[in-house]
């Protein structure tokens, strides 16, 4: 097999690339649109969202669980059988919990919030300093590492009652940027011309 074989051409993967966003640009904007309504709703009433967070969280430990349940028991001579079937089961168990008691449930999500953004802050804040020299942007990473260390005080000093909103909001205003990327990818999409 020749070396050009194993290797596709960039030029051609970016010009396929362009030509499927330029034939779907409105099903991208769509999606950017609905949400970015979504966001916004979950914004304006974020303790629903919370709770429905919580909810669709529990479904998919109880579906993952019960999955993996069934893999597993087709394949009991696998090594860590035991150790893998109660990570399965404990799965089950704690979506069941989230559904039987949800409000318990963002609390927990709460605090496992608050422990991400910690990471997620330090991490960011030792990233731009060890590599400020060769990051150019390694100010925005650390104003971004400052900012989840903000989050994550704002969201423990409010807590137990930030359960309530903290994750509803957050993903809230995920979504609406989620949405803008995707309406502005379609924009410019749209006005690509597919090149051949």
């Amino acid at each position: 097999m020749s070396e050009q074989n194993l290797f596709p051409d960039i030029d051609d993967v970016r010009r396929r690339l362009a030509a499927a966003f330029h034939a779907h640009w409105k099903l991208f904007l769509a999606e950017g649109v609905v949400m970015m309504v979504l966001g916004v709703v979950a914004i304006l009433v974020p303790e629903v969202a919370t709770l429905a967070i919580t909810l669709v969280i529990g479904w998919l430990f109880i579906i993952g669980g019960i999955f993996r349940t069934i893999s597993l028991l087709q394949h009991r001579d696998m090594p860590g059988f035991g150790w893998s079937l109660a990570t399965a089961v404990l799965a089950i168990v704690l979506g069941v919990i989230l559904l039987l008691r949800p409000i318990a449930g963002a609390l927990t999500l709460t605090i496992a919030l608050i422990a991400f953004f910690i990471l997620e802050g330090v991490s960011a804040i030792v990233l731009a300093i060890e590599h400020r020299r060769h990051l150019g942007s390694w100010g925005w990473v650390l104003f971004s590492g400052l900012i989840d260390l903000l989050l994550a005080f704002l969201i423990w000093d409010g807590w137990p009652s930030s359960a309530d909103w903290a994750i509803g909001l957050l993903v809230g205003i995920n979504m609406v940027f989620l949405g803008l990327s995707l309406i502005m990818t379609a924009l410019a999409a749209r006005t690509m011309a597919p090149k051949t």
